[in-house]
């Protein structure tokens, strides 16, 4: 079906079915025509290609990503909307729904029995409230996929594209940089989505590293320690991390100073190598 996002198609869809927007599972669904297009050229949607989409709405990016993808597997958590896909996705013979949680989905056996012989690459228009945690399990799982691109909340997407070394960065800047190179493709208006959110969105992409950066010898440690670093952010980095971390101050300080970096240091002043290395004399001097 190609006119989905028609209002007045998408209200008559959604009356035969006796549908209702859920504000709990943060249900917008678009109604501009230009930007499923441009998500599904943009996220790697193509011949040779399997994509996850997380989170189907009526379908109107699942339409999008199977004109042009070999297979799309969906996994979308409201019931109410399967029946609603069925009508809605009927042409499409290279569609799969799956009604479950993301977050609960074995995803490495997913695209095993899914997706053989396929490059894969997730795309969806992802609830703001869970944008970090559905991004983070992609990542740390480690999928052998190529990208992720997700339409998150503006002030979201500028957050995790923010350059390393600015103020604009975080804990969950550092991690996105360390499993992929993010960039943001374009804005989305608050009045392409019907109900209007509150906010603009914007579309990102994260294109997946090969590898990870050299000289984490305790991945768990590292991300505990940037958590720590920036759970306080008017804090200087040795400040934060002691308070934060519950280590003595005296050998955050040494941590500090083996770096060459001065005792005065907010962690957002960090590169990824100068953050990587603190973590290692933290866990040294520390004696973990």
């Amino acid at each position: 079906m190609d006119n989905l996002c028609n209002i007045n198609v998408i209200k008559d869809v959604l009356k035969r079915h006796n549908f209702t927007f859920s504000k709990a599972l943060g249900q917008n669904f678009l109604v501009n025509p230009t930007v499923c297009p441009k998500i599904a050229e943009m996220g790697n949607a193509a011949k040779g290609f399997g994509i996850i989409e997380i989170g189907t709405g009526i379908g109107v990016l699942t339409n999008e990503l199977a004109k042009r993808a070999d297979k799309v597997v969906a996994v979308e958590i409201d019931s109410r909307l399967i029946p609603v896909l069925e009508e809605t996705l009927a042409e499409h013979s290279n569609v799969k729904i799956i009604n479950d949680d993301i977050m609960k989905v074995d995803l490495h056996k997913l695209i095993e029995e899914e997706f053989n012989g396929l490059e894969v690459a997730v795309c969806a228009n992802l609830p703001y409230y869970i944008t970090s945690p559905v991004i983070m399990r992609l990542m740390e799982e480690r999928l052998p996929i190529k990208s992720i691109t997700v339409m998150v909340q503006k002030e979201a997407g500028q957050r995790l594209c923010a350059k390393m070394g600015t103020r604009e960065m975080g804990a969950v800047t550092v991690a996105i940089n360390y499993f992929s190179q993010p960039k943001l493709l374009f804005n989305v208006s608050r009045g392409s989505f019907m109900p209007p959110p509150n906010v603009d969105s914007c579309v990102v992409r994260f294109d997946i590293k090969e590898t990870t950066p050299l000289g984490v010898t305790d991945e768990k440690f590292f991300f505990q320690t940037v958590r720590g670093a920036f759970s306080q952010r008017r804090k200087t980095l040795v400040n934060s991390v002691s308070a934060s971390l519950s280590i003595d101050k005296s050998k955050v300080s040494e941590a500090v100073k083996r770096c060459g970096l001065e005792e005065s240091v907010r962690p957002e002043k960090l590169s990824m190598e100068q953050l990587i290395k603190f973590s290692e004399e933290l866990k040294t001097v520390c004696g973990f």
